[in-house]
């Protein structure tokens, strides 16, 4: 998955405009206008499509989590300048407050069946021998499943109102 694919996918799950997009870039002291925004969000073959750096997507991410968790007290969290799976899948567990329970039950929702043991050899350190290396594919899975739960949340509570 690019990043642009990641980006597109969770301004989709969260019905986020753009300029709260660029207000999450703000609130990881990162400036973007919203003709960035636009051209990050763009499909590959369109015109004024640009690629997304791995330091702007950790830098959005690490945003995301000041918006939904608040901000951390003490030194702002540092962009990763290379990022992998394992990295954005657990900057939005971060963001979502999801424990393992919570993470499994979205990726039900997305019909993947994941055990507890392999979902914690996600974010293990790299050395360590439990580690697993997350694949595209895992990291598509839960992206689908957020949306699902995002937004069949956000539908229950518009029809109870």
């Amino acid at each position: 998955m690019t990043n642009n694919d990641i980006l597109r996918r969770v301004r989709y799950t969260f019905d986020f405009k753009d300029s709260t997009m660029v207000e999450i870039f703000a609130l990881a002291d990162v400036s973007v206008s919203a003709e960035q925004v636009k051209a990050w969000l763009k499909k590959d073959d369109m015109d004024g499509f640009e690629p997304m750096e791995d330091i702007e997507l950790a830098s959005f991410l690490n945003g995301l989590i000041t918006l939904k968790r608040g901000a951390r007290e003490g030194d702002k969290p540092v962009p990763e300048s290379r990022l992998n799976n394992n990295i954005i899948l657990q900057k939005l567990r971060i963001a979502m407050a999801f424990k393992a329970e919570d993470m499994l039950e979205v990726m039900r929702l997305a019909e993947f069946n994941i055990s507890p043991h392999e979902l914690s050899a996600f974010f293990r350190k790299p050395d360590n021998r439990q580690y697993r290396k997350c694949k595209d594919q895992i990291l598509r899975y839960f992206l689908l499943g957020l949306q699902l739960h995002m937004r069949s949340s956000k539908k229950q509570v518009t029809s109870k109102s």
